[in-house]
């Protein structure tokens, strides 16, 4: 059965997540020509300035979706193999053996076992996700730093192994999409920005959406609280911040609106092609850097609730600030969610994240917009 909107009861979920601690958060719903926005808190603890629905706003790994379509793009007109080894394309930067073994598409849905790079670029962070013993220190040492992609590809790429090549469950890791935003600049001759961008945002008719070169937000938009587990506390504005440290593979800067426009658009096949829609919708099980197993396509994962409709999309989190945006597969239904504070669970004495109000918030929010 397909349920309406109800306005109501999303005004009614999303000011509970507010008041289950989160400072701000806004929202769009879709449904057919129905839509609704909402906002709730502040978008500036210090000045009580209100959050709307219209903020600009950092998506994370949200922007794997739109690498992941680039790519897909420059497979389909030939200049990229979705099964060949990476070794044949960037031989310097995934050498010998793995270079060999390790396929496109492995990168794509983090079945390569190339360990995350994150730990080593951060130091204090270098326990995670075993969080009791990090620190949020390198937050702060990296606010501005200008980090060079290749160096961070080494870090992870010189890091033991998370897994064979083509092994399940994959392991998600930053560093296959930044040696995807290599080979896409290879294939293309510009950079993935400018190639993300023309081809991929703008064919969306995305008018907030960006791949920002500095490191603040244009236009309306929150500053972005970080709480590192309870360890920042009152948590720290990190919404001006250098986003070299995942560039192409997390750093887009969007709305909810034009989220929902883009998922929309991928999931009509006007992206990429129905056949490229479909291999990324193929999906092989990944763990999360939550340490939870999901399944995982090329850049896209589903969700399912009840009534066995599946949604489609990517959630991402930065320093202070996350999203989610979910279309049903028929496209009909759309939900894209930003919030801006993370890493709001405190930590029980094994470093375990423990449950909070939010999360429970948050969850029956995600329900009421994509199910009624």
């Amino acid at each position: 059965m397909k349920n309406p909107l109800d306005s109501a009861a999303l005004d009614a979920a999303i000011e509970i997540v507010h008041r289950a601690g989160m400072p701000g958060l806004f929202a769009e719903v879709r449904d057919g020509n129905q839509v609704w926005r909402g906002a709730a808190g502040v978008a500036d603890v210090a000045t009580g300035r209100p959050v709307t629905a219209d903020m600009r706003h950092r998506v994370g790994s949200i922007t794997k979706t739109f690498t992941a379509a680039a790519v897909l793009q420059q497979v389909e007109s030939g200049h990229i193999g979705l099964d060949t080894p990476i070794g044949r394309y960037l031989p310097k930067l995934v050498p010998g053996e793995r270079g060999d073994a390790i396929t496109v598409r492995m990168l794509m849905n983090h079945t390569s076992g190339l360990a995350e790079y994150l730990p080593y670029a951060y130091p204090s962070l270098k326990a995670y996700p075993a969080l009791a013993d990090t620190g949020p220190q390198s937050l702060d040492d990296h606010r501005l730093t200008r980090f060079d992609p290749t160096e961070l590809i080494e870090m992870g790429v010189t890091a033991p192994a998370v897994g064979a090549p083509g092994g399940t469950p994959g392991v998600y890791s930053n560093t296959n999409y930044l040696l995807l935003v290599q080979l896409l600049e290879q294939a293309t001759g510009i950079t993935a920005e400018r190639y993300i961008t023309r081809n991929v945002i703008e064919r969306a008719g995305l008018r907030d959406t960006e791949l920002p070169a500095g490191p603040h937000v244009n236009g309306p938009h929150s500053q972005l609280y970080e709480a590192w587990f309870g360890m920042i506390d009152p948590p720290r504005d990190y919404s001006v911040y250098d986003m070299s440290w995942v560039g192409p593979s997390a750093s887009l800067i969007s709305t909810v609106s034009d989220l929902n426009r883009f998922y929309g658009m991928l999931l009509a096949g006007k992206i990429v092609s129905p056949s490229s829609l479909a291999q990324m919708q193929r999906t092989v099980p990944v763990v999360s850097q939550e340490g939870k197993t999901i399944d995982y396509g090329l850049g896209l994962h589903p969700m399912e609730g009840p009534g066995q409709d599946t949604f489609w999309g990517h959630g991402g989190t930065v320093w202070g600030g996350g999203a989610l945006a979910m279309t049903r597969a028929d496209g009909t239904r759309q939900m894209a969610v930003a919030v801006n504070m993370q890493r709001w669970n405190r930590l029980d004495s094994f470093g375990k994240p423990q449950p909070h109000p939010i999360d429970d918030a948050l969850a029956t929010l995600y329900r009421v917009a994509m199910y009624g």
